[in-house]
């Protein structure tokens, strides 16, 4: 019995001490990949690995992310107010990898640990400017890498500012956990900002405290589907009336994919906003879609993504039109459970139902998709409301004279129905023209 707890006890020695270094190599491995894949998903970045000095116990690498040609270039130019590529910075990050089944050299620094993996590692940021001039950035990345690949990431930056040409940005405690898995393409993610502004002489903007979290997989179809949130405690913006506080405001949605379609619900809600003449306003919706085609879905979101390749709209649609009509030939159903307006003179509630039935997408018209549709909507909205839309638009008189808008009690009421090609609006037939149908 002893000898087999002696023998057991110098196999761990043993497991300790070459491990780090075997385990090196394929920390390195794991972190390049994950960099790597990152890169691929977002298809705007390109990482470069700029070495990386092993040691036995830990390991310093270096990597420099670039920005390609794209929507996250286009809007980084814009923000800036610069035209040329070459006045874009990279971003650099340094990091130190303490590898190892148990990383014991990882204890020397913050937030060391000893949790079995094959690294523990911590990263720093900087800006470095094609002219040469370099911006540390606030803040580290604490990283560990799993016994499986996975890379968990948790950037921690302590609340401050930061001050030039008379603009000035100040932030409150930050934390963001980031997971990824290369090898089933999930990607997890949640944090906290506790604040945020932007003071410049034209612009005063802040916002309070925000938070998302969620877990995205990549499809084949280019897109991701999984669960997301994101919310604002509230958000301050300069107006010719002064500065405006608007908020909280909050999205969630969650989308999965079955096969080929893809089904999903989505909840957004806007409170405290300005409209004109009711006072703070809440908007709230609520979208749940079911069965769409993840194929002309996903062709329909590059196409907007690429809208620069286009030299005009038309052109735009003309190609888009093929995957247009698969979408709408394939069927889906498109509802809108929720569309409310809260004002404090009452809650304007509208839901509108669309179902489109499949149809033979290479004998597809509009014709056969307008007929091929079922809708329906339905508006409730209080009186003191529509009042104050008459004083302010007589012409919303003629909804009411027309019967668009029925009284019922305290409330107007609307429900309209469209199915085979007939309108109904409160139960009274409506002429739709419709080529090639009487």
């Amino acid at each position: 019995m002893k000898k087999g707890v002696v023998g057991l006890l110098i196999v761990l020695a043993i497991l300790v001490l070459i491990s780090p270094g075997l385990i090196g190599r394929l920390a390195e491995k794991s972190m390049d990949e994950n960099l790597d894949w990152a890169a691929t998903e977002t298809q705007e970045l390109t990482v470069t690995s700029q070495g990386f000095d092993r040691g036995w116990f830990s390991s310093e690498g270096r990597h420099r992310v670039a920005i390609r040609d794209g929507d996250l270039r286009d809007a980084l130019l814009g923000l800036a107010a610069v035209q040329s590529d070459d006045e874009i910075p990279e971003l650099v990050i340094d990091t130190r990898l303490d590898h190892g089944l148990v990383p014991f050299s990882s204890m020397t620094r913050d937030k060391g640990s000893l949790m079995p993996g094959l690294g523990s590692a911590v990263s720093t940021l900087r800006l470095e400017y094609p002219d040469g001039v370099k911006y540390d950035l606030p803040g580290t990345i604490y990283s560990k890498v799993g016994l499986n690949g996975d890379l968990e990431s948790n950037l921690i930056v302590e609340p401050g500012s930061f001050s030039q040409g008379g603009d000035t940005a100040t932030w409150g405690g930050v934390d963001i956990l980031v997971t990824t898995s290369p090898s089933s393409s999930v990607v997890g993610f949640n944090g906290t900002v506790d604040s945020l502004s932007l003071i410049s002489l034209e612009d005063d903007v802040r916002t309070g405290k925000i938070e998302f979290s969620g877990k995205q997989r990549r499809t084949r179809f280019g897109f991701s589907v999984g669960d997301a949130a994101v919310s604002m405690a509230s958000l301050t913006v300069p107006s010719p009336q002064g500065a405006r506080t608007l908020g909280p405001m909050s999205v969630t949605t969650d989308t999965e994919l079955d096969g080929d379609r893809v089904s999903g619900s989505g909840e957004i809600r806007l409170d405290n906003l300005p409209f004109p003449s009711l006072g703070p306003t809440s908007v709230i919706v609520d979208v749940t879609m079911t069965d769409m085609d993840g194929a002309a879905l996903g062709n329909l979101a590059r196409a907007l993504d690429d809208v620069e390749a286009y030299v005009s709209g038309d052109d735009m649609m003309v190609a888009m039109e093929p995957d247009l009509q698969r979408l709408l030939a394939s069927g889906f159903e498109l509802n809108f459970d929720r569309i409310d307006l809260v004002a404090p003179q009452g809650a304007m509630e509208m839901e509108l139902l669309l179902q489109l039935r499949e149809t033979d997408v290479d004998q597809f018209t509009w014709t056969s998709a307008l007929l091929a549709l079922d809708a329906s909507f339905d508006l409730s909205m209080p009186a003191e409301l529509v009042d104050l839309a008459t004083a302010t638009d007589p012409q919303f008189n003629a909804a009411i004279g027309m019967g668009f808008l029925r009284k019922n009690g305290d409330v107007y009421e609307m429900n309209a129905e469209f199915k085979q090609g007939l309108l109904t609006v409160n139960g009274a037939p409506m002429p739709v023209p419709i080529p090639g149908v009487r």
